[in-house]
Order: C-alpha cells, then sequence, then structure tokens
C-alpha cells in the first residue's frame, strides 16, 4: 500500500481475527443494541427489524457491521473515558462503531449526526476519530498488493476475462476529495487545484473486483497524477524490478509481455504502465487496443466512484477539515470499501455507481513516453488484433 501522507508511524500490525470471529456471544445479548439505537434516533413506534432497515441507516448489512465491531472492539475498548446519550444513557461499544459508520457513510454534519442519535456534536467527532484510530491498526491486512503468486494468476485471469488483457495486474487511477478552506488560511493557495477548488488526491491501483490494493494520498490536489505516482513507494518498487516482477506471459511468436497495470494519459507510458494510444482517427488495430484498454480501466473508475457513494463523507465538498486527519479519513474509506467486497456484502450490488467520481476536472496530459513503453503496447496491440473479445 502506498503512503497516506499525515499519518504517523504505525505500531507493527498484528495478526488479523478470523472473520468468523463475530459470529459469537455477541449475538447472544438479552437486549438488542440496534432496537434500542433506532428507537433513539426515530421513536418508540419506529420498526428497526429487517436488514433493509439497517442497510438503510448504515451502508453495509448486520454481519458486515458485527465483523467490523470484531476489528476495532480492542483497541476502541483500551480508550479512556465514556460517553452517554443526552437522556443521559451510557453509549455502548456498537453505539460508537454505528455513529462513527453514519459519519462516514452519510457525509452529514456533526451537528445533524448529534441530533440523529441524540448525542453533541463533539462527541460525534470524538468517537469518529477513535473509530478512524481503530481501523488503521486493526484493518490494514484488507488493503494490500497480492502476495502470492496464486493471489496475483487469479487478479490477471479476471482482468483478461474483462477484455483480454493478457498478464495485466492492476488499473490506476485518481480523484480529489475537496475541501471548503476559509481564504484567511494561510495555507488555501497550496490546495488550489488547477479547477479553482480546494482539493486532495487518492491515487488508487485497483483489482477486477474493484478491490482497492495500493493508495496515495494527502497530496494537494493541484499535484498531477504522474507527479503522484512517480513519489509513491510503488513506482520506487516497480522501477526497481521489486513489483511487478512476476511471470510474464507467452506470445505465440515466442516473445513475452511481462506484468504491467495500465492508467489514463494522465500518466506517463512505461514498459510496466500501459496508457492508451493518443490521436483521432487511429488505425484499426490501434483504435481496437483503445477500445479494450478503455472497458478494463473502468474498473477503477467504477471503484472511486462506489467508494465515494457509499463513504460521502469525501464525496462532497468537506467544510474546513483537518488537513492531517482527512488523509487518515480517506484511508479508512478505502479499507470499508475492501471490506464490504471481502465478505462479499450484497449491499455493494445495490449501490447505483454514479458515472463520474470527479466531475468537473479535466483530463490532463501527461505526454511521457518510454520507448520500452511503445515496444510492451505494440507488442499487446498485435496479440490483441488476433483475439476475439472475450
Amino acid at each position: 500500500m502506498g503512503p497516506a501522507r499525515g499519518l504517523k508511524k504505525r505500531r507493527k500490525i498484528e495478526k488479523k481475527p478470523e472473520q468468523n470471529a463475530f459470529a459469537s456471544s455477541e449475538k447472544e445479548r438479552s437486549i438488542d443494541w440496534w432496537d434500542e439505537l433506532s428507537r433513539k434516533m426515530n421513536g418508540p413506534q419506529s420498526p428497526s427489524k429487517g436488514p433493509d432497515k439497517f442497510k438503510s441507516v448504515f451502508k453495509i448489512s448486520r454481519r458486515t457491521f458485527n465483523y467490523i465491531c470484531s476489528l476495532v472492539k480492542e483497541d476502541m475498548m483500551a480508550k479512556s473515558g465514556s460517553f452517554t446519550f443526552s437522556n443521559g444513557k451510557p453509549v455502548s461499544f456498537e453505539d460508537q462503531v454505528a455513529v462513527a459508520l453514519r459519519r462516514l457513510s452519510s457525509g452529514e454534519s456533526l451537528v445533524i449526526v448529534g441530533d440523529l442519535f441524540g448525542l453533541h456534536h463533539s462527541t460525534v467527532s470524538q468517537l469518529t476519530w477513535r473509530f478512524v484510530e481503530a481501523m488503521e491498526e486493526r484493518g490494514l491486512h484488507h488493503l494490500r498488493w497480492p502476495s502470492t503468486e496464486e493471489e496475483m494468476m487469479e487478479i490477471k485471469s479476471k482482468f483478461e476475462k474483462i477484455q483480454g488483457l493478457p498478464n495485466c495486474c492492476g488499473v490506476i487511477d485518481t480523484t480529489h476529495v475537496m475541501m471548503c478552506l476559509p481564504s484567511s488560511d494561510p495555507a488555501s493557495k497550496v490546495w488550489l487545484d488547477h479547477e479553482k477548488n480546494h482539493s486532495m488526491v487518492l491515487q488508487a491501483i485497483v483489482d477486477a473486483e474493484m478491490r482497492f490494493r495500493d493508495i496515495v494520498t494527502g497530496w494537494p490536489g493541484k499535484i498531477d497524477e504522474w507527479l503522484v505516482f512517480q513519489s509513491s513507494n510503488f513506482y520506487e518498487l516497480c522501477d526497481k524490478g521489486e513489483r511487478l516482477n512476476g511471470k510474464n506471459f507467452m506470445l505465440p511468436e515466442g516473445s513475452e509481455i511481462r506484468e504491467y497495470i495500465i492508467g489514463d494519459v494522465g500518466y506517463p507510458l512505461l514498459p510496466y504502465l500501459i496508457i492508451p494510444y493518443e490521436g483521432k482517427e487511429l488505425p484499426e488495430l490501434r483504435a481496437e487496443f483503445n477500445k479494450r484498454h478503455s472497458a478494463t480501466w473502468l474498473v477503477a473508475h467504477r471503484a472511486l466512484a462506489r467508494l465515494k457513494e457509499m463513504w460521502k463523507i469525501i464525496q462532497g465538498v468537506m467544510w474546513r477539515p483537518d488537513k492531517h486527519k482527512l488523509p487518515r479519513i480517506i484511508l479508512v474509506c478505502c479499507l470499508l470499501h475492501n471490506i464490504v467486497i471481502d465478505l462479499e456484502d450484497d449491499v455493494q450490488d445495490e449501490m447505483p455507481l454514479s458515472h463520474d467520481h470527479d466531475s468537473g476536472y479535466r483530463q490532463r496530459v501527461c505526454g511521457s513516453v518510454d520507448i520500452k513503453g511503445v515496444h510492451m503496447r505494440d507488442k499487446l496491440s498485435l496479440y490483441l488484433s488476433g483475439k476475439s473479445p472475450q
């Protein structure tokens, strides 16, 4: 995973808990916390039963919620301090996680979330941050580059099934998280991007199932895609030959295709980063390659659209965020996005995908070309020209 700028050095990640660990005594509590919370939020006559009601509030299934609780419970419960609702009743651990997830998924203000739950807005802020810190510690194993050849082979196979691209290991794209900063803020000009918005960049490499495999965030939105990429740990590893260095794909005539990722024209053409051909009225072979490339690249576009659709705290314009904390919030939203995929939560199939995760941002062109990247792309084009779409 690439760095999330603003993160402090974290202690060594401990062994992840089993994903079925949440199927435990928590289910056996005599009084269901969700029934109580639902009554606080909507009144005593409000029905809380049924999965649809729960999903409408938290954007995830009850099963996924329980798993997330199992991840963060130890860290959150270890922190000192207790919280109470406005009626004087204590805020349970599940309530705390629920408040944080509501804040992240709805994007509503601290005041609105506080009013919904019967809490002061400062309590919502504290609970959200406790949750973010715990998820950073306990959820990082859900965002990682494939560690085995078998895992990478499965990813390549799924990408090839989209439009035939062989040996493709990922798709890269970038989005902007917009912020509302006061003009009096001396740093406001630093965060002003090319479209005159204050924003922070999130760059992500995803697999064929829209799972984030590497992210970089924390850079001002005016930094171009290729500069963010070239500053990343992923780029450094690739340049050293320590990433995208697995098995080559043998072509019929005897030449080979190395491992690579694909991106749009905002990135350089490299031996391990393949972008589409530029220009209008391209020859048929190049036009066909671009068609297949575009259909495959859409996986990353959809992943970022879904991320912002499910975790709306990073979808709109954030009101004067702490720019040191924001990268950590973005990271946790990416972890939650992956957890929904890893647990095969059917809520992901119910989420509408907006067409544009970066509305109002025009495509910027890098224009940098590596001759080895040119040869690699041409080999791919020739190979694909002899195949029908799968």
